[in-house]
């Protein structure tokens, strides 16, 4: 699924990004494992900041068990490919992101789940483009996990419609994808899962 992940996304990634991506598949295997990992902290956080919706909650659990099992395949991946994990410091993106939320309810919870959508959209987006680029059993792995991402931000973009309630949440989707997209394709100093493409004093270094 492209289609700037089925048009939620405000742009594309950058053909730069994927060749990049292509060309350091370990480093970028490093930080996808990182972000299995907040993804599933992400889903956790959820359930603990909104306990008493128990439709969330339901949703979200399932969700964050599969993004633990990601974890768990990303790892034994990075095994079988002589790759060693390693401990990263937040990416531009995430904060970035995290900074246009907003920090008071109930608006907090909608663009919680509306900036997860996005991420997972980006996500989906990009293990699209990467897999037939990507040697087995990389490649094969990557186009499954697109179709899990289609699920996840399609399950997020559900669950920020139903807590809306008047707001009008597609407006606020609108405004939060401009954010991601500058920070999905603006250059980028070191290659993440989510950063745009390289900047040029990169390339150089």
């Amino acid at each position: 699924m492209s289609i700037a992940a089925a048009g939620i996304l405000a742009a594309a990634t950058a053909p730069a990004w994927v060749e990049s991506a292509c060309q350091h598949w370990r480093a970028l295997l490093i930080d996808h494992a990182n972000c299995e990992k907040k993804a599933a902290s992400s889903a956790l956080a959820l359930i603990f900041a909104y306990p008493e919706d128990t439709a969330l909650t339901a949703a979200i659990s399932r969700l964050a068990r599969e993004e633990l099992r990601h974890f768990e395949q990303v790892s034994q991946m990075m095994q079988r490919l002589g790759v060693s994990f390693e401990r990263q410091r937040p990416g531009r993106y995430a904060t970035g992101l995290r900074a246009a939320l907003h920090s008071h309810e109930p608006m907090r919870k909608l663009d919680l789940l509306l900036s997860n959508a996005l991420i997972e959209a980006r996500s989906c987006e990009r293990f699209g483009l990467l897999a037939p680029h990507l040697a087995e059993p990389l490649g094969g792995f990557y186009a499954t996990l697109a179709r899990s991402e289609a699920r996840h931000f399609d399950l997020y973009l559900k669950l920020a419609a139903a807590s809306a309630g008047k707001t009008p949440w597609r407006v606020r989707l609108r405004e939060l994808a401009e954010v991601e997209a500058e920070l999905a394709t603006s250059p980028d100093a070191a290659l993440r899962f989510h950063s745009g493409p390289l900047s040029a004093a990169a390339l150089r270094a």
